[in-house]
């Protein structure tokens, strides 16, 4: 299969008029730069990103948490209690049309693979499922229905809190001590080893207040050369109970305990100082971005300036998937930094605009994350690749970092988005899902079934 276009981002750099050959494996073979195009070409080629964290079940939930609850400072913790109650409802069936879902729109939102941070396991009052990885093996059947690229990230969860409380309601559908866990990861890897090539298995210790040091300690081990991801430092009373049971705050004590490296994808890290924010910079992890749903749930803003600056690595990720917009959530980071400084541009640099440096730093920073080898336009890679138009309003048929740009800030880039390949897979055409109308009839059915009083 070839692939041609009159612009493309290729090996992180602009080029006009190139051919990208993908071969039967869905990996790029070859490169033609200034090749002879046809009158098929698209008008701008670029890498699809990963969505380095999504939670694809809570896809279900947008838009029944915008009222105020009996507490007169609705929070974070507020929705994540609505969040609990609302999960004793779901089967494992509502799961995987919830996650086909999702994936589908991550796809039409120029999403090319997703490292999905799976912690929902088991039955609702907390009993194993007679296959241990039912659950994972529905979040993987929907990638594959889907023709999403995968990284599947079981999560270890063990605690109600730093306290080592029994996990209660709703938790307990997450819940697994070290060793059962161990066999939940040795299933979900089998399963990942028989469906496609480009699939790929991390580990997810869910956070300090949800594993305590032993079990981080064997989940990293678990892991080995593969992901590690973690949510850390997102709220201020996660900040204090931390420091209140480990003596340290969330971000210094894992960086002084654990050799955190490549592998490691940490998590909103949205409470940060300054000396964390640079020590996290040079540990060469990946800062996981999600800047809609860090916003939905009020956690903060993270120190994006000062972390870029240091050379730290980011991607973002949907998380809670109430929006899915890769490039509503580039603006909303780069938002954020102005509104906190009152600056304009804050994360251009002198050699590339704010949407080249956003655009850019997601795709690294999200393969990296989800060990995926895509994040760019090059040989041996895998083709996730997003086709443009830009000869639309939106982009006015403007070229290289404008383009990107106009489609990140001018709040309709995906409108422009014609075509999207995952690990060659070419998924979405003409600006649609190729299966859109199947899997949001069976969305519709299970979200009529689940009805909406939560």
């Amino acid at each position: 299969m070839k692939v041609q276009a009159k612009q493309g981002f290729i090996e992180g750099a602009w080029v006009r008029d190139v051919s990208v050959d993908v071969d039967d494996t869905g990996r790029i073979r070859g490169i033609e730069r200034g090749a002879g195009i046809g009158s098929g070409a698209l008008d701008m080629l670029l890498p699809a990103p990963l969505n380095l964290h999504s939670h694809a079940f809570q896809r279900a939930m947008a838009g029944l948490t915008e009222t105020r609850g009996p507490d007169p400072r609705d929070s974070f913790w507020t929705w994540r209690r609505l969040m609990y109650r609302f999960l004793e409802r779901l089967t494992p069936e509502h799961v995987e049309a919830i996650a086909a879902q999702v994936f589908m729109e991550m796809l039409e939102a120029g999403y090319g693979a997703v490292a999905e941070f799976h912690y929902l396991h088991h039955g609702p009052d907390g009993t194993p499922y007679g296959d241990i990885a039912e659950m994972a093996g529905r979040v993987l059947a929907a990638g594959q229905e889907t023709g999403l690229g995968m990284t599947l990230l079981p999560v270890l969860y063990s605690y109600g809190g730093c306290d080592r409380r029994a996990l209660t309601g709703g938790q307990r559908r997450f819940g697994n001590d070290p060793d059962r866990f161990s066999g939940l990861f040795e299933a979900s890897e089998k399963l990942v080893a028989q469906g496609r090539a480009d699939d790929g298995i991390g580990v997810a210790p869910h956070s300090l207040r949800a594993v305590d040091p032993d079990g981080l300690s064997q989940a990293v081990a678990l892991a080995g050369a593969r992901p590690i991801h973690m949510h850390l430092a997102e709220q201020v009373a996660e900040v204090e109970e931390v420091e209140a049971h480990l003596g340290a705050r969330p971000a210094a004590w894992l960086l002084d305990n654990h050799a955190v490296d490549a592998r490691w994808c940490l998590i909103h890290c949205t409470q940060m100082t300054g000396a964390e924010t640079r020590a996290l910079a040079r540990s060469g992890a990946v800062a996981g971005l999600c800047p809609i749903t860090e916003s939905s749930l009020g956690d903060g803003i993270f120190n994006g300036t000062e972390y870029l600056a240091a050379s730290g690595r980011f991607g973002v990720g949907s998380d809670s998937n109430i929006h899915i917009s890769l490039f509503q959530e580039l603006a909303t980071l780069e938002y954020s930094q102005r509104l906190r400084d009152r600056s304009r541009a804050a994360l251009a640099t002198a050699e590339r605009s704010t949407g080249r440096v956003l655009f850019e730093g997601a795709a690294r920073g999200g393969a990296q994350a989800g060990g995926r080898g895509s994040g760019q336009i090059a040989e041996g890679q895998w083709a996730d690749m997003v086709g443009v138009a830009t000869d639309n309003a939106w982009i006015c048929n403007r070229s290289g970092d404008t383009a990107l740009d106009s489609m990140i800030f001018g709040g309709r880039g995906q409108d422009c988005i014609s075509d999207v390949w995952s690990a060659g897979r070419h998924v979405v055409q003409e600006g649609r899902h190729v299966r859109r109308e199947a899997i949001t009839a069976r969305f519709l059915d299970v979200m009529a079934e689940l009805g909406q009083d939560i």
